[in-house]
C-alpha cells in the first residue's frame, strides 16, 4: 500500500522473482492493509476514511466494508470471529461484519489509534500518548487490560507474541518494549535500544524510529527502522541475532515475513522523519531477503 492511494498485489515465484498481479485505488493515501485468514482477500484503509475489501481472484475492484469519521490508521482481520477491526484517528475502534453496512460494535479509545495487531482472540491497540489497550475478542465490549507503555515516546508499531503471552512495541525514539500480559510474568518485561547510529560527536547517537516489528514462526522477531536497517532478535535470550546494514540511504517504512518465514519483505521509502529537506526524490522499492535458518534461529539464554 502507498501514499499514492494504491494497493498493489504481487506474485512471488519460488526463485524470488516478482510480477505485478493487480491493484486497486482509494481516494486518499492508504495507511494499512491486511490479508484474510485464507489469503484470498485483502483489506485496506486510509485517509479517505473507508475500509475496503478486495478479492484477489476477482476483478480489480474493491467494496467498501467500513467507515470512520477520520483516517483509518490500522486494521486487522480476525478470522476466528469473521470480524474486521479498524482503528482510526477519530479515537475509536470499530468491528465490522463485512456483510453489513453498519459496525457491529464501536469502542472509544483514549487517543488516536497509531498501531494495532491481533492473533486468535487477542487484539492489542497502541494509541497516542503511549496508551495501550488489550482486548479479548471473545468479550470485545471493553478492554481486558489498559496501561501506559513503558516507552517514553510515541508508539510507532506493535505486534503480539506468537504464543499470545504478550506484545512488542516500538517507538519513534529507537526503543522496543517487551511486555507480558500476565501479572506473574511482569518480571520478564524489558526494554532495549535499537536503530541508533553514532554521530560526529561520539558521545551522542543519532536515534531513529522503529517502523516495523514482525515475528517469525520460530518465535524470534525482526525490527526495521528509519535508519534503513533491519535486525533479527531473540527476546527470550535477549540477544541480537543479526544486523543487516542499509542498502540505500533511505528508511525502511514497512516489513513482513511470509507465511513460512522463508522470505523477509521490506519496503524502502522515505518516512518524512527528517522533514521535506531530506526528501531528495528518493525511490520507493520493495526488497525480498531470503531468510537463512542460522540468521533467525533462537539462541540459548546467557543468564
Amino acid at each position: 500500500s502507498s501514499w499514492a492511494s494504491r494497493v498493489l498485489a504481487w506474485d512471488i515465484s519460488q526463485a524470488g522473482e516478482s510480477r505485478p498481479k493487480s491493484s486497486i485505488k482509494h481516494d486518499g493515501p492508504v495507511m494499512c492493509t491486511h490479508f484474510s485468514g485464507d489469503g484470498a482477500r485483502v483489506f485496506s484503509g486510509g485517509c479517505d476514511t473507508y475500509a475496503k475489501m478486495w478479492a484477489l481472484d476477482g476483478a480489480n475492484q474493491a467494496m467498501n466494508v467500513g467507515k470512520h469519521d477520520k483516517p483509518i490508521r490500522c486494521l486487522r482481520y480476525c478470522p476466528n470471529f469473521n470480524v474486521l477491526a479498524t482503528g482510526s484517528w477519530d479515537k475509536t475502534i470499530k468491528y465490522w461484519d463485512c456483510r453489513q453496512q453498519k459496525p457491529s460494535l464501536t469502542l472509544k479509545l483514549p487517543e488516536r489509534c497509531y498501531a494495532m495487531d491481533s492473533l486468535n482472540d487477542l487484539l492489542v491497540v497502541g494509541c497516542a500518548d503511549r496508551h495501550v489497550h488489550v482486548y479479548d475478542l471473545k468479550r470485545p465490549q471493553q478492554p481486558h487490560q489498559t496501561t501506559q507503555s513503558s516507552l517514553k515516546n510515541q508508539i510507532r508499531c506493535i505486534r503480539c507474541f506468537p504464543d499470545k503471552s504478550g506484545y512488542a512495541a516500538g517507538s519513534i525514539c529507537g526503543r522496543v518494549a517487551i511486555t507480558y500480559l500476565a501479572p506473574k510474568d511482569e518480571k520478564k518485561n524489558f526494554m532495549f535500544k535499537c536503530h541508533r547510529q553514532k554521530g560526529n560527536d561520539t558521545t551522542r547517537a543519532e536515534v531513529y524510529a522503529v517502523n516495523a516489528i514482525e515475528f517469525h514462526p520460530r518465535g524470534t522477531f525482526a525490527t526495521a527502522g528509519s535508519d534503513g536497517q533491519f535486525v533479527f532478535w531473540d527476546k527470550d535470550s535477549r540477544q541480537r541475532l543479526k544486523k543487516f546494514e542499509p542498502r540505500f540511504d533511505n528508511p525502511i517504512s514497512a516489513a513482513a515475513f511470509n507465511g513460512n518465514g522463508e522470505i523477509f519483505a521490506y519496503a524502502v521509502s522515505y518516512d518524512w522523519s527528517k522533514g521535506i529537506r531530506h526528501y531528495k526524490n528518493r525511490q520507493n522499492l520493495i526488497y525480498l531477503h531470503p531468510v537463512k535458518p542460522n540468521e533467525i534461529a533462537p539462541q540459548r539464554r546467557r543468564f
